[in-house]
């Protein structure tokens, strides 16, 4: 990789400016010429207002095209991007302010989330307004700045983007990603999905999260195709937009609602030649539902904050189900045991992984580096997986999900998979909680379809006759929904809290 390298350069390599690059729902367009011009704009207003390098830039706002410009305006000047869910609260703001030190905060006015008084009792620089429309202060001031090709000299190693962990374990964790580590995902995945100008990405997805920001929009700013962009998922106006799109990027939940729709099928998907998912497990029903009412195979992939993409399942050889398919060409993945000793095949481990576009520390916690990296500088995931004859990855959970009952490890995932398949279970969650006996005990919690009525003694013997005694699970609980965060992913810390005691009699 070449030492010096702004990502903002190497995606403008690839702009014709007369081609279109963003539609809005409402008829709204957007060329390539307008993202140099726009993107330039704000970059050279941080400059005015006295921004350097390295600086960072928190943002707690809604999607808006706006939102993009404020990012491409960052890379163009070497500011650190600092994106935050909307839905933080005051008290998690005070944190993430605290951490990143940021020296401006971009925040929406109408958001109950009290960002202006956080960071102006912290002592924050600079502070200005972006609502969902794009209107506020940024751009009545940005739309004011001289336009100038400015395009900051910056290293390959220079931090692009500040993400944080979801902190379900702990205090979140700052993972700084690198101009070159975010290019050299970019350039892999468009390559792996063989994207072109010719592609129109439908954009349904939140943009503070990495699938949003940088999976989905990097593929397009790498190779100057379009974009159709929503401000959230809607299953009408997803469907809806089919028809004037090639691709679309999704968690699991996308399909699951989409396959609730009676206008899903062959005929609204045509032009549509890739469907992606990530960011949570893509149950196999799910899988097969979806390619058997719409023709499409589902092109899973493997990823997370600290790593961007890791591995992808084929666009042209088997897709396989229940699989995330296989590295990518930079990425040496291996899986080990608690000793750190490589697995053969098959058999289930931790997940390590190395490579151009893996993080290589986290922000101001070298002690938190030094537990996940390994002595050869491979970061352990905490996922655990295997790989199969092909070199195909599965995931079966997070390795502080492993549920260790009486002794023998339960994984989460295999029993999900079952309850799952039980007539009257709509979605399982399966988590251990404290044992006097067992240590651990199996507990699932599901939610039930509808017009089925719930009998704990008939999904515990439909399991009975499909697991092994020890991952059965010893109660069954009904909810009306699971708890899930922005990106689809069941919130197990939550469950594990909320009937920590419930085996307390037992």
């Amino acid at each position: 990789m070449r030492s010096n390298i702004n990502l903002f350069s190497e995606f403008a390599a690839n702009w014709d400016p007369r081609a279109l690059f963003l539609t809005t729902p409402d008829g709204k367009l957007f060329y390539y010429s307008d993202a140099l011009k726009l993107s330039g704009q704000v970059c050279q207003f941080l400059i005015d207002i006295g921004l350097r390098a390295g600086d960072r830039v928190s943002v707690q706002a809604e999607k808006s095209v706006d939102y993009l410009w404020l990012y491409l305006g960052c890379l163009r000047g070497g500011f650190v991007f600092h994106p935050l869910n909307p839905a933080y609260t005051k008290h998690e703001l005070q944190y993430f302010f605290s951490d990143a030190q940021p020296t401006l905060v971009i925040y929406d006015p109408t958001n109950k989330s009290l960002a202006y008084e956080v960071a102006v009792a912290l002592g924050v620089s600079h502070l200005y307004t972006l609502e969902s429309d794009g209107s506020g202060t940024l751009r009545e001031n940005y739309e004011n700045a001289t336009t100038r090709n400015v395009i900051e000299d910056t290293r390959a190693d220079e931090i692009a983007a500040l993400l944080y962990s979801s902190g379900t374990t702990g205090q979140p964790k700052g993972i700084p990603l690198t101009h070159g580590a975010i290019a050299v995902n970019a350039r892999e995945l468009a390559n792996a999905w063989e994207f072109s100008d010719k592609d129109v990405l439908l954009h349904a997805l939140p943009m503070f999260h990495t699938h949003g920001l940088f999976i989905a929009l990097n593929c397009t700013f790498m190779t100057g195709s379009g974009v159709r962009y929503l401000p959230r998922f809607d299953v009408e106006a997803v469907i809806e937009e089919f028809s004037n799109a090639t691709v679309m990027m999704g968690v699991p939940t996308f399909y699951t609602r989409l396959l609730q729709s009676s206008r899903l099928g062959r005929q609204v998907c045509q032009s549509i030649r890739l469907f992606t998912s990530g960011s949570a497990p893509l149950r196999e029903d799910t899988f097969f539902e979806f390619k058997s009412r719409t023709g499409h195979t589902i092109v899973e992939r493997y990823g997370m904050s600290e790593t961007i993409v890791l591995t992808t399942n084929p666009i042209d050889g088997e897709r396989k189900a229940g699989t995330v398919g296989i590295p990518l060409p930079s990425v040496d993945l291996r899986i080990v045991d608690d000793n750190q000793q490589s697995l053969p095949k098959m058999e289930i481990g931790r997940i390590q992984v190395r490579g151009p576009s893996v993080f290589k520390e986290y922000w101001r916690k070298p002690e938190k580096t030094k537990e996940d990296f390994t002595v050869d500088f491979f970061f352990d995931t905490g996922d655990q997986g295997c790989l199969d004859e092909d070199e195909y990855v599965s995931i079966v959970g997070r390795a502080k999900d492993l549920i260790i009952s009486g002794g023998l490890n339960v994984y989460p995932i295999e029993v999900e998979q079952v309850l799952n398949e039980c007539p009257m279970i709509l979605e399982a969650a399966v988590i251990g909680v404290p044992h006097v006996d067992f240590g651990e005990a199996v507990i699932a919690i599901v939610t039930v379809r509808d017009g089925e009525e719930f009998d704990e003694a008939q999904v515990r013997e439909f399991c009975r006759e499909r697991v092994a005694n020890f991952k059965l699970p010893k109660k069954v609980i009904v909810l009306d929904d699971l708890p899930r965060n922005v990106m689809g992913k069941v919130q197990k810390n939550l469950l594990r809290e909320r009937y920590s005691e419930l085996m307390d009699d037992d």
